[in-house]
């Protein structure tokens, strides 16, 4: 069995029949086949609130038989569409001891039942929105303190419509726009148009013509049969108060209240063709879940190996940053090695040109220094150089003498007061010549800072 089509706009079809015996189970498979389907033709609700939608709908049906679930293509106010569910139908109201059927819409937004659904009041043709009304505004929107205080998970669907009928039998919204009849016979505008089919417990009432009749004079029509002649163009906006709510049409009655186009919602049924209520065929229902779970479960596996594969190429990625670096690094090392063989390169030339120096000053004096004395193998150039090497000289020797005696007490060569007396002795003469060394190199390096600056000025020059 196909599966119904959606319809976007336009009048309404023909409500589905339902079967006399037990419509409730037939609306709960209903329910149950359209919530518990996965991928993308499911109903856009979350997984955890399904459940708990169907208990609101499965309630509100039985309290009020005149309100049917049914899918329909909600266009939000940024223009997305999205097929969600609504409750279609009418709430029965008591107004003058007789009862009558307001048409309204309940659709379930997304977010619901965490957010409270959007109540329209859906007039048929020959029904007008009354202007203006404390609950309905022009556009149909229904804005009663329930949707406003709406709290999750306490309200429902149920408690929401008895609300509506307290709130529409103390002013309806609706009223009838049809010109008045000559015939006797009260017009009988039924608004008892509930998809359920079911018809109102009271047959008779109905939005009658708005007369506009003069206050104070009697019915001409003296029939018993209560008709909504609501809101008959009076100066309240109100009813009349008698007690029988049916006006026929009086000869001097003013002209009625201009048309207002009714608004126009988009209506889906469950059912079309004259098919009832969850009836599809079993083996159909079956074949779409298991699509439905194919796509579900390949979808699944899609993301998990994109997400494996996604994790690889970020492994390779990393790895590939790594050897980067590794790359930058080897290569300052190459650079910095390079640098330091230039360099010792460089001091490999200086010293084989200062060894063949040295080999050539050999070749030339290696004769003439065989019987050449240590200590007059060098040449002092000035005083100062020739009194800092006697004074280095003189220390180094008093540290030998004094190493030397340690020795010698240490082996009992020599008693430890003559060691004493030497070491105090030795020890005042090596103070002198340290001192003498340091003043005689503070000389030099002012003699040196001179003839610096003596230089510096004549290059200035």
């Amino acid at each position: 069995m196909a599966r119904p089509p959606f319809f976007h706009g336009g009048s309404p079809p023909p409500p589905p029949p339902q079967p006399s015996s037990n419509p409730g189970q037939y609306i709960q498979q209903f329910l149950s086949n359209l919530l518990s389907q996965r991928g993308p033709s499911s109903v856009p609700y979350s997984e955890d609130s399904k459940w708990l939608i169907r208990q609101h709908l499965v309630t509100l049906t039985e309290s009020y038989p005149s309100l049917a679930p049914k899918t329909a293509l909600y266009t939000h106010a940024d223009g997305r569409s999205s097929t969600l569910l609504q409750a279609d139908g009418t709430v029965p109201i008591l107004f003058h001891s007789a009862t009558y059927n307001i048409p309204v819409v309940i659709w379930l937004l997304e977010p619901y039942p965490r957010r409270a659904p959007l109540v329209y009041v859906n007039p048929t043709r020959d029904m007008v929105i009354k202007r203006p009304h404390s609950f309905v505004d022009p556009s149909g929107i229904v804005s009663v303190p329930y949707l406003s205080n709406w709290v999750y998970p306490s309200s429902n669907l149920v408690d929401l419509a008895r609300d509506l009928a307290r709130h529409f039998a103390r002013d309806p919204p609706l009223y009838s726009r049809r010109p008045p009849a000559p015939n006797p016979n009260p017009s009988f505008a039924s608004l008892n148009d509930s998809v359920s089919g079911r018809p109102n417990q009271n047959p008779n009432p109905s939005f009658a013509s708005s007369n506009s009749s003069v206050p104070g004079r009697p019915n001409p029509n003296p029939n018993p049969n209560p008709s909504f002649s609501a809101l008959n163009n009076s100066p309240s906006g109100w009813p009349d108060p008698n007690p029988n709510p049916s006006f026929a049409s009086l000869g001097n009655s003013v002209s009625v209240r201009p048309a207002i186009p009714p608004r126009s919602y988009p209506q889906s049924p469950y059912g079309s063709g004259g098919r009832q209520v969850g009836t599809e065929d079993l083996a159909e229902v079956f074949k779409r879940n298991a699509v439905n779970k194919l796509v579900e479960s390949l979808s699944s596996d899609i993301g998990v190996l994109r997400k494996t594969r996604e994790g690889e190429m970020e492994g390779v990625v990393s790895v590939q940053a790594a050897l980067r670096e590794r790359e930058e690094r080897i290569g300052r090392g190459m650079r910095e090695m390079q640098g330091e063989k230039e360099a010792l390169e460089h001091q490999l030339q200086m010293v084989s040109m200062n060894t063949d120096v040295l080999e050539g000053w050999l070749r030339e004096n290696g004769g003439k220094v065989k019987n050449v004395d240590v200590d007059d193998a060098f040449e002092c150039c000035d005083v100062l150089s020739k009194q800092m090497i006697e004074c280095t000289a003189a220390d180094l020797a008093i540290e030998d003498v004094v190493y030397a005696l340690d020795k010698a007490v240490q082996e009992g060569s020599i008693a430890f007061g003559p060691y004493l007396r030497n070491v105090r002795l030795l020890s005042r003469e090596q103070f002198f010549h340290r001192a003498t060394n340091s003043k005689v190199r503070a000389a030099q390096m002012g003699a040196q800072i001179s003839s610096m600056a003596a230089r510096a000025s004549q290059l200035a020059v």
